[in-house]
């Protein structure tokens, strides 16, 4: 595949800095070049040398989202943006690659298969789900639909990190349940699949192993950073959140079956695993 072609949308996030280290040669673009949001902004830029539309875009602020402004930019970002690109796509004989979320989900389902109906409880969730209906338009797409995300950026293990460097015992929410998902899993999944041909469609991607809570995570994370004096207080999600104004609901379980993937010819690799050698990095780094 010529990396030359590729284009990436959301270059400067996690997952788009490992991208542009996967595919060096790749093409990116800032706000003032191409506006994602703006339908003639995409429509009028020069698409004519892309033969594959790497979407790592997103407005993740999931309580932001519930406000009026935030609302507004959710859609704007992770919809009617992704309907624009779909349109592209078409428009130049290219593929789309969509990133996607477990909030399209209402977390009833202990594990979440990619042809479940979409049921999201917060704005973010339903723009997510909008936008992977847009995605869907491109006759040449894939919906990777992923969780928990770590990469190069704040994150959720970094913030922990830097807690245990403080010496702070939190209180982690342990009723939602889910791996994580480093972008290096995604990169290697997303390459798998336009390298081998896969066929088009929605596949799950996250880690393996065991599917745990964020406060089993810190707790590992704390080990892992040889910080094990340090306590972990487990919360519900529901006491966490109480008497706070303007919180979005949570999915509770986050899992993915992999069973899709996998069977196309991927190996997935343990969160634990990835986890390790993530906070190896930061601490050497």
């Amino acid at each position: 595949m010529d990396d030359s072609k590729i284009f990436i949308v959301g270059a400067n996030g996690q997952l788009g800095l490992a991208l542009r280290e996967k595919y060096p040669q790749a093409k990116y673009a800032d706000v003032d070049e191409l506006d994602i949001t703006n339908s003639d902004s995409v429509a009028n830029f020069d698409w004519t040398s892309t033969s594959h539309i790497l979407n790592a875009a997103a407005l993740t602020n999931v309580d932001g989202a519930e406000t009026e402004s935030g609302r507004r930019a959710s859609w704007a970002v992770n919809a009617s943006a992704v309907a624009y690109l779909a349109e592209v796509a078409n428009n130049n004989n290219a593929t789309l690659v969509h990133i996607s979320s477990d909030y399209v989900f209402d977390g009833t389902n202990q594990e979440h298969t990619e042809d479940e109906p979409f049921s999201p409880l917060s704005v973010y969730g339903a723009s997510k789900a909008a936008g992977d209906i847009a995605a869907s338009l491109a006759q040449k797409h894939y919906i990777i639909r992923t969780s928990w995300v770590i990469g190069d950026g704040n994150n959720f293990v970094k913030t922990m990190l830097g807690l245990a460097a403080k010496d702070v015992s939190p209180t982690v929410v342990s009723d939602q349940i889910g791996r994580l998902t480093f972008t290096s899993e995604l990169v290697r999944a997303i390459d798998h699949l336009l390298t081998k041909e896969i066929p088009y469609g929605t596949y799950n991607v996250s880690n393996s192993g065991d599917a745990v809570s964020w406060a089993d995570i810190t707790r590992e994370t704390f080990k892992l950073a040889k910080k094990d004096h340090l306590t972990v207080t487990n919360v519900s999600t529901e006491e966490y959140y109480k008497g706070k104004l303007g919180i979005a609901p949570r999915p509770l379980q986050s899992r993915h079956d992999l069973t899709k993937i996998q069977a196309s010819g991927f190996t997935s690799h343990d969160w634990k695993e990835e986890l390790h050698r993530y906070i190896e990095k930061e601490v050497q780094g």
